[in-house]
């Protein structure tokens, strides 16, 4: 056990001194100006998430040229395996623009690691509670002492399944919570490691096509219209180039306006950048809500799930997502 404890330890001093060498790094590029000396000129820093089809607007957007069509130069300078790493990344000012869940965001603010300002929805919707195709569980109570995993705490996965537990008055300990990470989800469900996941597109789609998962609880079934992920930039980018947020929110709506109306073509494109199949993509799409439109009652929602959880202090929701949710520009955008 104590060698266990050592090898724990070694491993997160290791986690630790890797981040501070990027964080390093990033401070390194941003203090060390480019050639031309003029801010106006640097490309705009743009990251996403790998793999999730939640980001479908920003692969549209860089695939058709919306970015660049509003006269941004626009960087792809990371791609990310979760969001509180993306959020790490604007901490140390590595970023300007960004597609990751609002859960982590709104974690980081409320924690006051990071600066960002959310522009617009990405998505709504979009995940589900998987059980293996052959499982006996038909419903939410099937779920008591049954292994769940879900991709992390504090994220909206977790406030979903405590939500499903919660409305069907099932104490959330009769259920054993795990943390895996999504593309580990399926393995573990197919060799009965576990007896359930909740995740986010592709994920459930892929167990689904692969003929190994069915969805037992779909999250609109859960929380209708919940939000998931945001489009966001940090806070000093948008004090300093409201014009650069603006066009960014152009090409967003270009983008989330493009899926719905070339579904086809988005199916390709958001297969080429998982990398996944097209009978995989088109259900992900099918199961996921495309909008730009910020609904912060639904983040104050949120916000209080995190407190009574202890994962942030926020005594005024309300303000507090006032704070750094700006819809105006969108508004603007789009006309409402």
């Amino acid at each position: 056990m104590q060698n266990i404890k050592e090898s724990v330890s070694v491993a997160i001093r290791l986690k630790r001194l890797v981040l501070q060498y990027l964080v390093i790094i990033c401070i390194a590029l941003i203090i060390i100006p480019p050639a031309s000396g003029n801010d106006a000129n640097r490309p705009v820093r743009l990251a996403y998430l790998q793999n999730d089809m939640h980001g479908l607007a920003a692969f549209i957007a860089l695939e058709k040229g919306f970015f660049e069509q509003e006269g941004l130069k626009v960087k792809i300078e990371g791609i990310f395996k979760a969001g509180p790493e993306m959020m790490n990344a604007f901490a140390a000012g590595c970023l300007d623009v960004g597609y990751l869940g609002e859960a982590p965001v709104i974690t980081a603010m409320a924690n006051g690691t990071a600066r960002v300002v959310v522009l617009a929805q990405a998505n709504g919707e979009g995940s589900a509670i998987v059980v293996r195709k052959d499982s006996p569980i038909t419903d939410i109570s099937g779920l008591i002492g049954k292994t769940v995993a879900v991709p992390g705490y504090a994220q909206m996965q977790e406030f979903l399944i405590q939500k499903a537990l919660s409305d069907h008055h099932i104490a959330i300990k009769s259920v054993n919570i795990v943390v895996l990470r999504p593309p580990e989800m399926i393995s573990a469900l197919k060799t009965s490691r576990i007896d359930a996941f909740i995740a986010w597109e592709p994920y459930v789609a892929k167990s689904v096509t692969m003929g190994i998962g069915r969805i037992l609880l779909g999250s609109a079934d859960i929380w209708k219209g919940h939000p998931c992920c945001v489009l966001v930039v940090d806070s000093r980018f948008f004090n300093k180039h409201k014009d650069q947020a603006k066009r960014i929110v152009r090409a967003h709506v270009r983008a989330t306006d493009y899926i719905h109306t070339h579904k086809e073509e988005a199916i390709n494109i958001g297969a080429r950048y998982t990398g996944m199949d097209h009978e995989t993509i088109q259900a992900a799409i099918e199961y996921t809500e495309y909008t730009y439109d910020l609904n912060a009652r639904h983040a104050v929602e949120y916000v209080r799930f995190l407190t009574r959880l202890g994962y942030v202090k926020v005594s005024d929701p309300y303000a507090f997502i006032d704070s750094f949710f700006h819809d105006e520009i969108l508004r603007s955008v789009v006309g409402k």
